[in-house]
């Protein structure tokens, strides 16, 4: 059976750095921090009273009082990345569209966590009998933002959510890529969003010891690679792609951003939340999705690190692609857009895709901020393409993604040629 090309011809996003995507680039390249006092929560009791939350957000801007009332936070994110990777794809243009053949993948880490919090603490506050919304099940399930995408604009092809905590978008977008190379379906509306700026993120990471508790620099909190990191910034939004298969996208005339080379899928097998000390299952989809692509280690330019800031995993990753791509590695540009965004948790792995995309398509790798001393346990040869952005020509570039429970997800993007 031959393999059907896919391409991505529609991006969206809403993130802490910018509420559509040519804003979200721009604050990139110009290594914007997204980091800032909680807004959302009285946070002055909380070890950590700082995050990366999506800004100057009104959800009566995007739907009437009737949908907010339905939709959790982190679905309003979902509909509204998804709406722009949508419009942006044209695909809703097309009088020809076959919408059973067009599906839906969209993540979630978590899914409606807030909708969790306010609904057993309003029980919990209460006099003991059950007065639950009725909308809090359906606000809360982490499918629920794919189906409501697939209702809001009828699309009947495959239809589900991938939950693999911190590389869940990751695996939906590596899922959407199966399904069309398999002729299962002609596009699909693929990503994730999380909305876990709450009292109940915010004390279970910090109960966990895994966020930065920097409150007097919040700003430069989410250091990637350096010395004195101390843990991820917990941040919110999503972004979706469009995934299309190429004849279908060409057929219509489709603007293509690149095309989808590879995915590679891997477990670490290790621990519940530390990742292989030798980065065994981060060296493995790696190796993975260069076989799926076709491609060697030195097809590669840039790699998109899933770099947390945390301090085991910012040492283990470097390790990873110094065992895999050897010598090569030092050629690379490497860099973490969790310094600028902080960590979207279910979303993360989608809207850093949309960073390596766009840095397949203009031939820039944004830059790695907030470094200011090397950590002696990181290869310093290593090019973490710190401070600003860098332009160089990207051929084909990877972006890496893992999450609590050893899910190692890792996809490769490559410049588009018929």
């Amino acid at each position: 059976m031959e393999l059907k090309r896919v391409v991505v011809t529609g991006l969206g996003a809403i993130t802490p750095i910018g509420n559509n995507v040519k804003d979200y680039w721009t604050a990139l390249l110009a290594g914007v921090s997204g980091a800032g006092p909680i807004t959302l929560f009285d946070a002055s009791n909380f070890k950590t009273k700082f995050a990366c939350e999506v800004k100057d957000f009104n959800a009566l801007e995007f739907f009437d009082r009737k949908e907010v009332r339905k939709h959790d936070r982190y679905a309003q994110f979902g509909l509204i990345a998804a709406d722009q990777a949508i419009e942006d794809s044209g695909l809703l243009q097309d009088e020809n569209l076959d919408k059973n053949r067009v599906g839906v993948i969209w993540a979630s880490g978590i899914g409606g966590l807030g909708t969790f919090f306010e609904e057993v603490t309003s029980f919990a506050s209460g006099d003991g009998i059950p007065r639950f919304n009725p909308f809090f099940i359906p606000k809360m399930i982490a499918d629920i933002a794919a189906g409501h995408i697939s209702i809001r604009h009828g699309f009947r092809g495959p239809n589900f959510a991938t939950v693999s905590a911190c590389a869940s978008s990751a695996n939906a977008l590596a899922d959407a890529l199966m399904y069309i190379r398999l002729g299962k379906a002609n596009a699909f509306v693929a990503g994730g969003s999380e909305a876990a700026v709450n009292q109940t993120g915010v004390g279970g990471f910090n109960a966990m010891h895994a966020i930065s508790t920097r409150n007097e620099d919040p700003h430069t909190a989410s250091r990637p690679f350096d010395k004195d990191r101390d843990g991820f910034v917990i941040g919110e939004g999503g972004g979706g792609v469009v995934f299309e298969e190429m004849e279908h996208a060409l057929a219509r005339g489709a603007h293509i951003y690149a095309e989808v080379a590879g995915a590679g899928l891997s477990g670490d097998a290790y621990h519940m939340t530390s990742p292989h000390p030798e980065g065994l299952g981060a060296y493995l989809c790696m190796e993975a999705a260069l076989q799926d692509a076709g491609m060697k280690p030195t097809d590669i330019d840039h790699v998109n690190t899933h770099g947390t800031s945390t301090p085991v995993g910012d040492m283990v990753e470097p390790k990873a692609i110094v065992s895999l791509f050897g010598e090569h590695a030092y050629k690379l540009n490497i860099n973490s857009t969790k310094s600028m965004t902080g960590h979207l948790l279910g979303g993360a792995g989608v809207v850093e895709a949309i960073a390596t995309i766009l840095a397949v398509k203009n031939d820039v790798v944004p830059p790695t901020i907030n470094h200011f001393t090397d950590d002696p346990e990181i290869d310093a040869k290593l090019n973490f393409t710190f401070h600003k952005a860098q332009e160089r020509v990207i051929n084909a570039a990877q972006t890496n993604t893992f999450g609590f429970g050893g899910h190692n997800a890792s996809l490769i993007f490559k410049k588009f040629v018929k």
